[in-house]
């Protein structure tokens, strides 16, 4: 059985450089942005509960209208709360057919940013938090998003990394404040998952 590591932080932390480094190694990496995406895209049944739990006006011609989504479940915490339980269910099932189709790899990677609020850590069997000083993540988000300080701050306010306290299993954190290379650190955490042997492959 592969073992499964969720991969969360906060904004700027670099969670992606992280699972870019993973990727370029040959290790399955599932992001949880870009697959909860396309599964609200292309799933009819989402659609339908969409349409009934939250608002017909936000389907059109089969497509869902994420501006009209979006003004509708951030007007309405009940309509949001919703939602996010429509979608959170459909991408933990995704993950857990991924996981059968992946499972003669060694180890597996969950890319989350929201580990705790999709109930994703119930999933795993190790958490790597990315983390870097604030002042180092606002600036990343704000000349990558190409926003204002004050629009990446409150994102940052409500956002909740998570802790050991949160999770029931081992949390370990990567620093990423850009002074150190991140490969080190990557394979120290590989290390205590994977037989020295691959290992070693992989840093040659």
């Amino acid at each position: 059985m592969a073992c499964t590591v969720a991969i969360t932080g906060g904004i700027g932390s670099g969670k992606s450089a992280v699972c870019r480094c993973l990727t370029a190694m040959g290790l399955p990496v599932y992001d949880c942005d870009s697959r909860a995406r396309a599964i609200m895209d292309a799933d009819v049944e989402i659609h339908r509960r969409i349409a009934d739990e939250i608002s017909p006006e936000v389907i059109s011609d089969g497509y869902i209208d994420r501006k009209r989504l979006a003004s509708v479940v951030f007007s309405d915490p009940e309509k949001l709360s919703r939602l996010n339980s429509i979608v959170h269910g459909a991408v933990r099932d995704d993950i857990r057919r991924w996981k059968l189709l992946h499972a003669h790899h060694p180890v597996l990677f969950i890319e989350t940013a929201i580990l705790l609020e999709s109930s994703l850590h119930r999933l795993v069997d190790r958490v790597w938090v990315v983390t870097a000083r604030r002042e180092v993540r606002l600036a990343r988000a704000c000349n990558r998003d190409k926003v204002q300080p004050e629009a990446i701050t409150a994102r940052m306010e409500r956002q909740h990394i998570p802790t050991r306290a949160d999770v029931d299993v081992p949390l370990y954190k990567i620093d990423n404040n850009g002074q150190a290379p991140l490969l080190p650190r990557i394979f120290v955490l590989l290390a205590d998952i994977i037989d020295p042997h691959t290992l070693r492959r992989w840093k040659n």
